[in-house]
């Protein structure tokens, strides 16, 4: 189901063009008239284009929804693989968790959705989104914004009906994306090696590149890139597996 119509959010020239594509855009993924439509036009506010707030204490942007989205999504999905999964014990749980929710599954959700049309960031005409998290902060911010519009009982219903059975395959979850930096670190502690990883990172704040090193008794073996520390991490440790011929 694509949140979005084909209609591009850039295209809406007066503001009371967006609000009603806005409007008709949430009430068609989330099955409900939304109560209160500055929510969502918060969760799609990127922190490169935030605002001063009314008090002007601060500046208004997604991140505060994207906060509490989080929190929701977790707890939610935590509940599901909880049912659908009762006789696996916590470590399964948490790690598949982990890869539903990561930084890189949400970006593919988001663009699957069609967030694209309505975020709103610095630059927006000129920046590339394809290799940033925004599609992923602003979903979680959407699932902020629903939680708070709707309370838990819905979020939990729009969550578990709209995106968890529809998006994912939990069979594919349980086979793919093995954790390399988990098979590495275990390797090296039946091997009794000294094994760590270091990184660097570079670009603006909400833009930034990281490279992942890692150090086999003090020495570099592999290094990896990603637009989130954790997904470095994994690239350099698959690499690592690979130099090594780890068995996965």
């Amino acid at each position: 189901m694509k949140l979005f119509s084909p209609l591009t959010w850039f295209g809406l020239h007066s503001q009371d063009e967006r609000e009603k594509h806005l409007y008709k855009s949430v009430k068609h993924l989330i099955g409900a008239n939304p109560s209160n439509l500055e929510l969502y036009r918060l969760a799609f506010l990127h922190a490169s284009a935030s605002r001063e707030s009314a008090s002007k204490s601060y500046k208004e942007s997604n991140e505060r929804l994207e906060f509490l989205g989080d929190s929701v999504l977790g707890m939610i999905t935590a509940a599901y693989l909880f049912r659908k999964f009762p006789f696996k014990d916590e470590g399964f749980l948490t790690e598949i968790r982990s890869r539903m929710v990561s930084r890189e599954s949400l970006n593919v959700l988001g663009r699957k959705l069609g967030l694209e049309e309505v975020i709103e960031y610095e630059n927006q005409r000129k920046t590339s989104l394809s290799r940033s998290s925004m599609y992923g902060d602003a979903l979680e911010a959407f699932i902020g914004a629903v939680y708070l519009d709707k309370g838990f009982g819905f979020t939990q219903k729009f969550i578990t009906q709209k995106i968890l059975t529809q998006y994912f395959d939990l069979d594919t979850v349980v086979q793919n994306n093995p954790n390399f930096k988990s098979i590495l670190i275990e390797w090296a502690q039946k091997e009794g090696k000294k094994v760590q990883f270091t990184l660097d990172e570079e670009g603006v704040h909400h833009d930034k590149e990281f490279t992942a090193f890692v150090l086999l008794e003090n020495e570099k073996i592999a290094e990896g890139k990603g637009y989130s520390k954790k997904k470095a991490e994994q690239n350099a440790a698959m690499k690592a597996c690979e130099a090594l011929k780890i068995n996965q």
